[in-house]
């Protein structure tokens, strides 16, 4: 890969045509997480092999993922956001501060994290939504997943920095590699060793730690990477507070989806072992088809940061506008073609219990109907936080899977039974798309009344 000088990169993002620099810088995103969300599919899929108490072990355990990622992409995000402002700015040192401060709180609350979770594991796969006889599989499968937790986090904190940085290619590498080898390793571990769920979890945890080493190494060696160093470790309460502020809505969108998911776990569980694998094999896939849209979208993040650090307003508007386009297009494209395989798709998990795969079915479909409205959510959503507006910007973080979702739970399932469960997110994403529109339509007409400066 051809490094960049400084100047290279500023250039590049303050001036190249957003059509050609954010597909350039969204190609690594988009490859990183589609392999992300594949091994995470893989998991299910070679878990679900276990049996259907098993499969739903691995959606219970989710939401608990969920929160560590959340809790990750909110130091990766507000660090991140912070280093692309200041190196659209000229600042370089204040960047590197901010990296380490970053990095090394990340390590930190992995390892609270870890202590907190394993000392209490019990009552926390309860607590999550497990039945009877799921609960020996979410434990097992939990415990290896808490020991990798400071790796995880960091790992995430890594590759949010290099993608702000524009050196998306570098994370690409790291998240890439770990992801590849968890799918080698699920099938040694679960069948061959035959360790069952842990299998599955000691695969993610060692995949992570991979992915962590790799991203430190390129973090540290590339000169055209800012270095995490112990030195500059100096937090002050206003970096804390700065990184807080712009990285809450992640925690915010990750935390409360954690809260739904448990919420799901819950209301599907009245229905037995088979709705809740149902829903987490639907769940699992339509994040795949996100993780393009999110991945395109961070390309567009860093030359929002930078632009707007810039004072180059006018470009900020022109990405956003094209993000949008091709998002929903692409959008659009794989609803159709999933709707087409919507039963197929169900069956490639639990091919031999036919509740799974009714259930599934129908619930996939559903959401499939309001797939195309995430380009507009998504890219309003990364565009509110690249800039910093980020009570804007966690208020809509917080709606898609919270404030509409999480209503939608508690009363739709009492009236309507399975089908309500299964109506909710496509409902939700409905009420989600409206306020999206609301919030980035007065968000681009205070910009458009921003001069860009010289």
């Amino acid at each position: 890969m051809k490094t960049m000088t400084p100047q290279q990169r500023n250039q590049m993002m303050l001036n190249a045509p957003v059509s050609r620099v954010i597909p350039r810088l969204a190609i690594p995103t988009i490859i990183s997480m589609l392999i992300t969300a594949i091994y995470n599919m893989a998991d299910t899929f070679f878990v679900s092999q276990l049996g259907t108490s098993a499969s739903g072990a691995v959606g219970v355990i989710f939401s608990a993922m969920a929160i560590i990622q959340a809790v990750s992409f909110m130091v990766g995000m507000g660090t991140g956001t912070n280093v692309s402002q200041a190196l659209g700015a000229g600042d370089e040192e204040r960047a590197r501060r901010f990296a380490s401060v970053g990095f090394f709180s990340a390590f930190g609350l992995g390892c609270v994290i870890a202590a907190v979770c394993i000392s209490n594991i019990d009552w926390l796969v309860r607590f999550l939504g497990a039945t009877e006889t799921i609960a020996p599989y979410a434990k097992d499968y939990a415990t290896y997943i808490f020991y990798a937790a400071p790796f995880m986090m960091c790992s995430f904190v890594m590759n949010n920095l290099l993608r702000f940085e524009g050196l998306a290619s570098y994370g690409m590498i790291g998240i890439t590699t770990g992801g590849i080898l968890n799918m080698v390793l699920d099938p040694l571990l679960i069948f061959g060793l035959n360790l069952g769920t842990a299998g599955a979890a000691i695969a993610t945890a060692i995949s992570q730690v991979v992915s962590f080493t790799i991203l430190l190494i390129m973090s540290n060696t590339k000169p055209d990477a800012i270095h995490i160093s112990p030195r500059n470790f100096r937090p002050t309460p206003s970096m804390y507070a700065r990184i807080l502020y712009i990285g809450f809505p992640s925690l915010g969108r990750q935390g409360i989806a954690s809260v739904s998911t448990i919420l799901l776990n819950t209301a599907a569980g009245v229905y037995g072992d088979a709705a809740i694998a149902a829903m987490s094999i639907v769940s699992r896939f339509i994040m795949f088809i996100n993780s393009s849209i999110i991945g395109f979208g961070q390309g567009f993040q860093p030359v929002c940061g930078f632009s707007y650090g810039a004072g180059k307003y006018t470009r900020v508007r022109e990405a956003y506008f094209f993000c949008v386009k091709v998002s929903t297009l692409i959008l659009l494209t794989l609803g159709l073609f999933s709707m087409l395989l919507s039963r197929q798709i169900v069956t490639v998990f639990r091919r031999d219990d036919l509740e799974v795969i009714r259930i599934g079915t129908l619930a996939l479909r559903l959401q499939l109907c309001t797939l195309p409205l995430w380009g507009v959510i998504t890219m309003s959503n990364m565009l509110t936080q690249s800039i910093g507006y980020g009570i804007r910007a966690t208020l809509l973080a917080i709606s898609r899977q919270g404030l509409c979702l999480i209503p939608l739970l508690l009363v739709l399932p009492r009236v309507f039974g399975l089908i309500g469960i299964q109506c909710a997110q496509p409902i939700a994403d409905l009420m989600t798309f409206i306020i999206a529109i609301l919030i980035v339509r007065n968000v681009l007409k205070e910009l458009r009344s921003m001069p860009d400066k010289a």
